[in-house]
């Protein structure tokens, strides 16, 4: 088994509100991983005394815990209680009807000997590799068809947050956990896993370096922190997003690379 994990923040001094972990062996064989890329807050906050750090820690534990442990609840099921326990954990405190309470998508995997499970809410990026060398990238793609005119206005990008026809992230309401993509593959047809938050993906997605495949080879090679340098070095040839618009000119990145 092979795992390669890097991860750094946009800028500083904002901490890095993306956490990732993975587990193993998970429920006695097997493991899991877990990436969440947390939602940065408007300037006006979000109905939180926490902060966005906070909830990712929570939440990502929460669900460290019951996917490695639980083996016989699906990873929907899995999101969906953590999801419950960490709004539990401070909904005395804070507004979690607030649309932009603590919120943050999420990138799930489960393997055993037999089959390997996924989960993905929101706009990270998990890449499946089969033994033959193809790359699949699971998407939720709900966020992407939200058009730009409309996600570059804060009020009507929140009036679709969490609502039908709009997109889900996990945030205090555990029913989104039915909105994720999720799906099983053979053991055997899964030679590798990455998972990207967007800060990541934008290697991709918004530089245009390479496809999917060129990002799995380049981790398996180089390991996730070149991906992340090559972004950066990116980001910064265009800091003011000139060339390459996009919503800030440097993002919270993380890259988790597993051969089960």
């Amino acid at each position: 088994m092979r795992i390669d994990i890097a991860t750094a923040p946009g800028s500083h001094p904002r901490p890095n509100e993306d956490w990732t972990a993975v587990a193993t062996p998970a429920a006695g064989s097997g493991g899991t991983l877990v990436a969440l890329d947390g939602v940065t807050p408007p300037p006006n906050g979000d109905g939180c005394v926490h902060g966005v750090p906070w909830f990712t820690a929570r939440l990502g534990g929460a669900l460290t815990e019951l996917s490695a442990s639980r083996r016989e609840m699906s990873l929907a099921d899995v999101l969906a209680a953590s999801i419950r326990r960490t709004a539990d954990a401070h909904r005395d405190t804070c507004d979690l009807s607030h649309p932009r309470t603590p919120q943050a998508t999420v990138v799930m995997v489960r393997w055993d000997s037999d089959t390997v499970e996924h989960l993905v809410l929101s706009d990270s990026t998990l890449l499946l590799e089969s033994p033959d060398g193809e790359v699949r990238a699971v998407v939720d793609d709900r966020l992407d068809r939200v058009p730009r005119s409309v996600r570059r206005q804060a009020a009507a990008t929140d009036a679709l947050r969490n609502a039908e026809g709009g997109f889900f992230t996990a945030a205090a309401d555990p029913d989104v956990a039915a909105k994720a993509v999720t799906g099983r593959t053979p053991a055997a047809q899964v030679r590798t896993a990455v998972a990207l938050t967007d800060g990541a993906a934008r290697w991709v997605e918004v530089f245009r370096e390479g496809d999917w495949a060129d990002v799995l080879a380049l981790v398996r090679k180089s390991g996730p922190q070149e991906l992340i340098d090559r972004v950066r070095a990116a980001e910064s040839a265009d800091p003011d997003g000139v060339a390459f618009r996009r919503g800030k000119p440097y993002d919270d990145a993380t890259v988790v690379y597993v051969e089960p």
